[in-house]
């Protein structure tokens, strides 16, 4: 039987997994009233924006996931080799090991990106600032520490995108188990 959602919130979960599946153009107000099991009307009730309003709140519960789970942590440890390492294991748990796309990428780079620039540019500026101030924390140069940041942000979505494509969850844990050392060497090198 399926949980009765009672609250705005309670439907974020919902919308999230329906934008994921259909993206935010494919995503009809009928698909979102079946993936969330609420009325048209509720929907409107929750969220009188409609559908981008649905958006901007889910990429909102996203980002504050995030920045509680994987922000706050690099930026806020002591110990850069034990943020990275976690910080790697929650994104391996939260995509699924590659079988969960994205979705704040997907927005990125579907036509629906204008209406949502502020949170995309948000969300990845501050991975990577966050990865490159824990990077800084264990000696790497600050250069080098941004450059790694970028290229393992990108490394994440890129390995997100090829498990997929290629059915191959093994490849999302082939890539971030290369980017995760990537950046332990470089803490180690430079902390030295």
């Amino acid at each position: 039987m399926q949980r009765v959602l009672t609250s705005r919130a309670d439907a974020l979960p919902k919308l999230a997994e329906a934008f994921r599946e259909h993206g935010f153009e494919g995503a009809s107000l009928s698909m979102l009233s079946n993936a969330t099991g609420l009325g048209k009307g509720s929907l409107y009730n929750f969220f009188p924006g409609g559908k981008e309003e649905m958006m901007a709140a889910v990429l909102a519960d996203i980002d504050q996931w995030f920045a509680e789970a994987i922000f706050s942590p690099l930026e806020q440890n002591g110990d850069p080799s034990a943020a990275i390492t976690s910080m790697m294991g929650d994104v391996t748990t939260y995509f699924r090991s590659g079988n969960r796309v994205c979705l704040i990428g997907w927005v990125g780079l579907g036509a629906s990106c204008e209406a949502f620039t502020h949170q995309v540019k948000g969300y990845f500026a501050r991975w990577i600032s966050s990865l490159a101030h824990c990077l800084e924390q264990g000696q790497v140069p600050a250069l080098l520490a941004v450059q790694l940041a970028e290229e393992t942000v990108s490394g994440i979505q890129g390995a997100i995108i090829l498990s997929r494509a290629l059915g191959e969850e093994a490849a999302f844990s082939r890539i971030i188990g290369r980017c995760e050392a990537n950046l332990l060497d470089a803490v180690v090198r430079y902390s030295k």
